[in-house]
């Protein structure tokens, strides 16, 4: 029987242990945190879900996992728009703990609205070789077609692979495989909606085992742990016609770096470049494409508000992490005290390279 953590239970399932009896079975642990795969309603038309089941709850309506024990804690049961600092790191200590304590590996369920966050974050504090997967549903628990169980099957499978160590943070949804550092929610409803669209998924879930299509690769965690507050940094999205007033209200706030999301490869208009050259003496701006698909440049053009130009201000470019991906990052980094110069090489070791694809069966 695990501990309960933090404010939440724990329970190994046993009578409940999907599979049934196992024999040398591999050991998963399971939290939960909330969001849409938590959600039921008492109405009689289902609608106005909210959170109310828990992990070892979403556990038994998921079909039988042959050789794979689950261990069941609730962490917390909250939509994930409203999932904090707090909870990740609460997250953080119970899987090092689980996998510590002899798991193969960790799933956090939680809402899908910030998994594209939530999981990077995670990823880039992840110090085990254990794979660490997030999952969650994109309808409730009682609603037709519900995913959940589906969603939850395949990450415990893929946490359970021997091919998924190695590999960081995996977000499990429709049975794709996806790099924490890649992913995105790309259209707000429906079952199918999270994409890596600059590298595509990392594997697939088939037949009851994980696909991957290449040797695990993935950067390094940072090497000061999570801070205890992430520093304040917002995105701006440039827009036309934008001259910057919106960063000069942000650098008058005192905010502790900006991300700007910027035109295709990382262009501005020449007005806000003026600005983005004033701030950046002051605290990190970082450029990022507002695509959210493809990488910022370096050198291709030379005009002003251009890449080049942008670099030569004294801005970061974000390379291939998308806008989000780029504020999770400067604000961990702006809350553990990092300096620009610290910041940039981040960011050139971070956003310089995108995984490729060799079938590697789990």
């Amino acid at each position: 029987m695990l501990d309960a953590v933090a404010d939440g239970r724990a329970e190994v399932l046993d009578e409940h242990r999907v599979g049934g009896p196992v024999v040398s079975a591999v050991r998963v642990a399971v939290a939960s945190l909330g969001g849409t795969i938590t959600m039921t309603s008492s109405r009689d038309d289902g609608q106005g879900v909210v959170p109310s089941l828990g992990a070892a709850d979403l556990l038994r309506s998921v079909p039988a996992l042959a050789q794979v024990e689950v261990e069941a804690t609730t962490l917390a049961t909250v939509p994930g728009a409203s999932l904090g600092v707090d909870d990740l790191a609460g997250v953080l200590r119970w899987a090092r703990d689980a996998v510590d304590a002899g798991a193969a590996g960790a799933v956090v369920v939680q809402g899908t609205d910030t998994i594209e966050e939530t999981a990077y974050l995670l990823d880039l504090y992840w110090d085990r070789d254990e794979p660490l997967v997030v999952t969650g549903a994109m309808r409730a628990a009682q609603a037709p077609g519900a995913d959940g169980p589906a969603n939850l099957s395949a990450a415990v499978l893929t946490a359970a692979g021997a091919t998924s160590r190695a590999r960081g943070v995996l977000v499990v949804m429709a049975d794709a495989v996806h790099a924490a550092v890649r992913v995105r929610k790309t259209r707000s409803s429906g079952p199918d909606v999270f994409r890596s669209p600059s590298s595509g998924p990392l594997g697939h879930v088939e037949e009851g085992s994980t696909f991957f299509t290449g040797p695990p690769s993935r950067d390094a965690p940072l090497a000061a742990g999570l801070p205890g507050a992430l520093g304040r940094v917002p995105v701006l999205e440039t827009y036309l016609g934008d001259e910057g007033e919106l960063l000069r209200l942000v650098d008058g706030a005192g905010w502790d770096g900006v991300v700007v999301g910027g035109f295709g490869v990382g262009h501005v208009s020449a007005g806000l470049a003026s600005v983005v050259e004033d701030v950046a003496a002051r605290r990190p701006v970082v450029v990022a494409s507002r695509t959210g698909s493809g990488p910022t440049y370096t050198s291709t053009y030379g005009f002003v508000g251009s890449e080049a130009d942008l670099l030569r201000r004294g801005a970061v470019l974000a390379g291939w992490l998308d806008p989000r991906k780029a504020r999770t990052l400067l604000a961990c980094l702006a809350g553990a005290g990092a300096t620009t110069a610290e910041v940039a090489e981040e960011f050139r070791r971070r956003g310089g390279r995108v995984q490729v694809s060799a079938v590697v069966r789990g």
